[in-house]
């Protein structure tokens, strides 16, 4: 295609340097494999799900220049869309440069070599109408026949050549000229130079008349309305249907000279105030030790209590209000913590429950600030917005619902990192809700909960919350998190978060304080032997009878929990606290009840003490309490069994002993991935798997390879060949690099080998992909897939769209784009 080639021409004259910042800003199109050319690379550059993934982090001065460009038409001269953007002085010129060296950075606007602008194809199609403007004259009297050309340039009062082309050609010209339209239009009747200026300014979209079948009725307006189509200022469609259309030439005349498309370069602005590092230390400080405290809780009361997930899914008001009870968290918080949580994994389904994973386990066993960067980590790419407790409905939103991911979301976070970290130094904003609109600037596609009072307010508040924002600044946690710094998040966790205290203040009231983060251990002792009150910047349990009985029941002796109470006390343990654990340790035990699974009883004691002492009977866990009664260990039906087969002749009784057990192991869930395909590419249990049949699989997607090195790629693809030939091994040229290659490009045949290498490494190095499929009843969908097996002429893959396991036909894969990391 045109705009491909010459995206390959530019692309071949940059120079090393330029060519990385490319290939930096445009990750997704240089995801293994890598690129064997320029030309394929411009081919992946121009395919429309990777212009889609740019777009959002464009900025609005970038997006209103490409919709003039897409306005003007392609290839367009930098004076035309200077004039159109109304750049006229030298610092609006400087900063349309700059706007166009950022689009070309990203490959979306580039200069031919006759110095026009061109477009990616894909960024074009982004607006139905740009600037509000119709397609031109032109297209829209395509249809149109040589005698109704003929009729308008009468109508005008020009003269019609012999040529149909010649006559396009002629109206083409005379609608150009935008003193033409105007003196044409004054003169128009009242009724059409009325309807004519209504619609130089209303978006195609919103037409003030609609037209089912037929000419315009008979009133003032349709009188207008026929004037203007006799004239080709409006072009009614070839069979009358729907709206009369306003070329957009004749739309830019009415607008005057005078007007200009949008162009706003530089961020709105926002009252700023002074504030000193340490200020915004301490106030990030303070925010992210007391979430990390009340996230702790939040995941503690989760393990001890799997929350319940309610029938549509996710988890509804009344268990996030326990759970918020419980940890003495509002439902910010709570929602939260329970996003971030089950999207790094310390949270999985399980069944009609949310249940702690075992990862959740490990993490419990660290130290604060570990635990707060894990939440961080996972707050940052979250694709959602989860304090949003509302729809635009008004309606409750459960927490963990699975809705769909929303890309904007991610957008709206990373937009305020991009308006925070613009501040100047030693300067924040004087009310955080300022930052709204430089985000909008900044992200201009990203959402706004609907429920926001403010524009972004829910994600600013998120932000406070975390510690990210602080003193309407960007923190040290902002800055590192904005940049992906996993090892810089961590280490100013460690510097801004207080260490875990391992000490507590046990008072003869009965309770414990603990100021600041309680170590885990610390923690795990006062859950077990009291009962926590309150958590955050300082935390306090009490002790009473109950909960020393419970640490009791869990199987530990007075003289231990005295000794460790002793050991993580400030002071001497207080008096009543001893006389507590003493009193209640002699009551606890003098009534036993003994775990039985059924009762043996009779009138006779000899008979049962024979089956007491009977050595075939030792295996059902036999044991005399009385000399009429004896317990078993074993159920009902093994125990009458048994008895049976050695002759006896029990009789069994409706009647049945329960096990109460008074430490039941925290329910945990299984990853809240689809289960793992073992290393021959079949799913577990699959029973002669996939190696078997024939299929090929790849390695888990863990394996993948490392990030691309921008500068030796870019070297790599100006050294090669500006493009390189297509595998060919039947016809004696260069052969498939992979076998996989050959059986995807052998059922695959309309996919070009550009997607054909992408497909096959990505089942062969375990990958997902991003494909484009028409199943048979016609449907066109994007999915993502990964876990793929190939099995020829089909791909067995876990469909993310479905979340399910499926089967796609090859030759039914339209187009491939590698997932981004």
């Amino acid at each position: 295609m045109k705009s491909r080639s010459t995206l390959a021409t530019w692309l071949s004259g940059l120079d090393a340097s330029r060519l990385a910042r490319v290939l930096g800003a445009r990750r997704d199109a240089v995801a293994p494999p890598e690129p064997r050319s320029v030309g394929e690379l411009a081919d992946r550059l121009q395919r429309p799900g990777s212009v889609a993934l740019v777009l959002p982090r464009l900025a609005l001065p970038h997006l209103q220049v490409a919709e003039a460009l897409a306005a003007l038409g392609v290839p367009a001269s930098r004076d035309a869309l200077a004039e159109l953007l109304g750049a006229a002085d030298d610092e609006t010129t400087r900063e349309l440069a700059a706007v166009l060296e950022v689009l070309a950075d990203h490959a979306l606007v580039w200069p031919d070599g006759s110095g026009k602008l061109r477009m990616a194809g894909p960024l074009r199609q982004a607006w139905d109408a740009p600037l509000g403007l119709d397609a031109p004259l032109e297209h829209l009297l395509a249809g149109t026949t040589s005698d109704e050309l003929r009729g308008m340039l009468v109508a005008l009062g020009l003269k019609s050549p012999g040529t149909k082309a010649q006559r396009l050609a002629a109206l083409v010209e005379h609608h150009s000229d935008p003193e033409r339209i105007a003196s044409l239009v004054v003169k128009a009747p009242a009724a059409a130079r009325e309807l004519l200026e209504r619609r130089a300014v209303a978006a195609p979209e919103e037409p003030p008349q609609f037209i089912v079948f037929g000419h315009p009725g008979p009133g003032r307006e349709a009188d207008g309305a026929r004037w203007a189509v006799e004239r080709g200022l409006l072009v009614q469609d070839r069979h009358r249907y729907g709206p009369a259309r306003m070329p957009a030439e004749v739309a830019l005349a009415l607008r005057g000279p005078g007007w200009h498309a949008p162009f706003q370069p530089v961020p709105p602005s926002a009252g700023l105030a002074s504030v000193t590092p340490a200020e915004v230390d301490r106030e990030a400080s303070a925010a992210a030790s007391a979430f990390a405290a009340r996230a702790s809780s939040v995941l503690s009361a989760c393990s001890a209590a799997a929350p319940a997930r309610l029938k549509s899914g996710g988890i509804g008001a009344r268990e996030l209000a326990r759970i918020g009870k419980a940890a003495q968290a509002d439902d910010a918080v709570v929602r939260l913590t329970l996003e971030t949580a089950y999207a790094a994994g310390l949270l999985g389904r399980d069944g009609d429950r949310v249940a702690a994973t075992e990862a959740y386990d490990a993490w419990a066993e660290q130290e604060p600030p570990e635990q707060f960067a894990v939440l961080l980590q996972a707050w940052r790419d979250l694709p959602l917005t989860p304090t949003q407790a509302r729809d635009e409905d008004d309606k409750a939103l459960p927490a963990l619902g699975g809705a769909p991911p929303c890309g904007g979301c991610v957008q709206a976070r990373h937009g305020l990192f991009a308006a925070a970290a613009q501040l100047p130094a030693g300067q924040s904003v004087k009310v955080a809700s300022e930052l709204g609109p430089l985000i909008a600037w900044h992200r201009p596609l990203a959402d706004s909960s609907p429920q926001d009072g403010t524009p972004f307010a829910s994600v600013i508040r998120e932000a406070e919350l975390l510690g990210v924002l602080a003193r309407g600044a960007l923190s040290p946690l902002g800055i590192h998190l904005r940049t992906g710094d996993t090892e810089g998040v961590r280490a100013e966790c460690r510097r801004l978060l207080p260490s875990a205290t391992a000490a507590a203040r046990i008072g003869a009231d009965l309770t414990a304080v603990v100021t600041g983060t309680p170590a885990t251990r610390l923690a795990a002792l006062l859950d077990s032997v009291a009962d926590r009150e309150t958590s955050g910047t300082a935390s306090v349990w009490r002790f009473s009878a109950g909960s020393i009985r419970r640490a009791l029941d869990a199987g530990h002796v007075p003289e231990d929990i005295e000794a460790d109470l002793t050991a993580v006390a400030t002071g001497p343990l207080p008096q009543p606290l001893s006389y507590l654990i003493a009193d209640t340790a002699r009551g606890h035990g003098r009534v036993r009840v003994a775990p039985a699974a059924c009762v043996l009883h009779g009138d006779e004691p000899a008979l049962l003490a024979e089956v007491a002492a009977h050595r075939k009977f030792a295996k059902l866990g036999l044991r005399q309490l009385a000399p009429t009664v004896l317990i078993s260990r074993s159920p009902l039906d093994t125990t009458v069994a048994a008895l049976r087969a050695e002759g006896y002749a029990p009789v069994a009784e409706t009647a049945e002993g329960t096990v109460r057990v008074e430490k039941a192991r925290p329910r945990r869930a299984t990853a809240p991935v689809p289960t793992p395909r073992d290393s021959d590419g079949g799913a577990k249990g699959r029973g002669s798997g996939a190696k078997g049949r024939g299929l090929i699989a790849g390695p888990r997607a863990a394996q993948a390879s490392a990030a691309v090195d921008s500068h030796a790629l870019a070297d790599r693809l100006l050294a090669a060949p500006p493009t390189t030939p297509d595998p060919a091994p039947f016809d004696g040229g260069v052969p498939y690099a992979t076998d996989t290659e050959e059986i995807v490009a052998g059922w695959a045949k309309h996919l070009p080998y550009g997607d054909v290498r992408q497909l096959a490494h990505a089942i062969d190095a375990g990958r997902a992909i991003t494909v484009e499929y028409v199943a048979t009843s016609g449907n066109r969908t994007v999915r993502t897939l990964s876990r793929l097996v190939l099995d020829p002429p089909y791909l067995e893959a876990w469909c993310h769209l479905r979340d399910a396991e499926r089967v796609f036909t090859l030759s039914r894969i339209q187009s491939v784009m590698s997932v981004p990391e």
